[in-house]
């Protein structure tokens, strides 16, 4: 690689396609995650690697591969970038009201309830601000924050977030098994096989179903069923019709309340379980953002869904919660 090229400054520009690429390891993707062309990309690459001095890429491998020195330069970077990025976050949204645009993924568990409280909020909040709202499952919102097509998510989900986003639990909302009110079957009966009741479940690709799932293995449970669904409304309403049993939580159980005279609530036997409803952002949101937003969850959450859900079944006090 030939001298450093002193001509240009080093352009913010170059830095944040050459992270990009080390993500995708691909010019088409980063060219369209930055709504440029392909040859842009390449040429802002090059410019990068030229004013250096030194091979961040391995050109003769297709795609480029990132060669030892840039790997260690990307992680040089990365921290930098992340500090300007939370530092330009900060300052447009240090006056809340002044805050530009936000980007917000929720999971549908929240569509019905929640979220429209949180958007009229928002809005009354941040007048100025362009808001975009995305309704998806976690696993598509958390993929989204990764790519930094959102700025915030809430999420239902098991897992942690990758070491690149950061979480702030909101919610456990433990798993519960429901039954429809005309079924004379036993609740052990149910989970360990011996009735004819069927058990209805989530579809297999989703994170709800692979905890419940995995539950089920833990405790050497081995349920043959004949209904998948996506949905929940449309799982409760199978149940409330008589077809079949489930095993959901407290915060989807609540947004069926049409069915809610058909249906019956129990405890999951044994040891209990539950997933966590939680905040999500990338490193640089702007603190004051993310603790508006989690403000507004919170008071939603315990108006809307808790203190109702505490009042009709008593025994979900202490597991039905906010997290602290």
């Amino acid at each position: 690689m030939a001298t450093p090229t002193l001509n240009k400054e080093l352009s913010l520009k170059w830095l944040e396609l050459f992270q990009i690429y080390a993500r995708t390891l691909s010019l088409q993707a980063t060219a369209k995650e930055t709504g440029l062309a392909v040859s842009t990309v390449s040429h802002h690459l090059r410019n990068l690697e030229e004013h250096l001095g030194v091979a961040l890429f391995d050109h003769t491998r297709r795609p480029m591969v990132i060669t030892p020195t840039g790997q260690t330069y990307l992680l040089n970077i990365t921290q930098a970038l992340q500090t300007i990025r939370k530092a330009t976050a900060e300052a447009s949204a240090g006056n809340i009201a002044n805050a530009s645009h936000l980007r917000i993924g929720t999971i549908e568990d929240l569509d019905s309830d929640v979220t429209p409280e949180l958007a009229v909020y928002l809005s009354q909040n941040m007048p100025d601000c362009r808001f975009l709202y995305t309704s998806a499952t976690s696993s598509m919102i958390l993929q989204m924050l990764r790519q930094r097509e959102l700025d915030l998510g809430i999420v239902a989900s098991p897992l942690k977030p990758a070491n690149d986003l950061i979480d702030w639990p909101l919610l456990r909302d433990p798993f519960v098994v429901v039954l429809p009110v005309s079924t004379t079957s036993s609740l052990p009966d149910l989970v360990e096989g011996r009735s004819r009741l069927p058990f209805l479940q989530f579809a297999s690709d989703l994170l709800i179903a692979g905890q419940i799932a995995a539950q089920m293995r833990r405790l050497g449970l081995q349920l043959p069923h004949k209904f998948e669904c996506g949905n929940n409304q449309t799982l409760m309403a199978m149940v409330a019709a008589g077809a079949g049993w489930t095993i959901t939580t407290p915060l989807l159980f609540a947004r069926a309340r049409r069915f809610h005279c058909d249906l019956r609530v129990l405890p999951f036997p044994g040891k209990g379980f539950a997933r966590t409803l939680s905040l999500v952002s990338n490193a640089d949101c702007a603190q004051s953002v993310i603790d508006l937003v989690s403000h507004k969850l919170r008071t939603e959450l315990s108006r809307q869904v808790i203190t109702d859900t505490h009042r009709t079944m008593p025994w979900l006090k202490d597991q039905f919660t906010l997290i602290d």
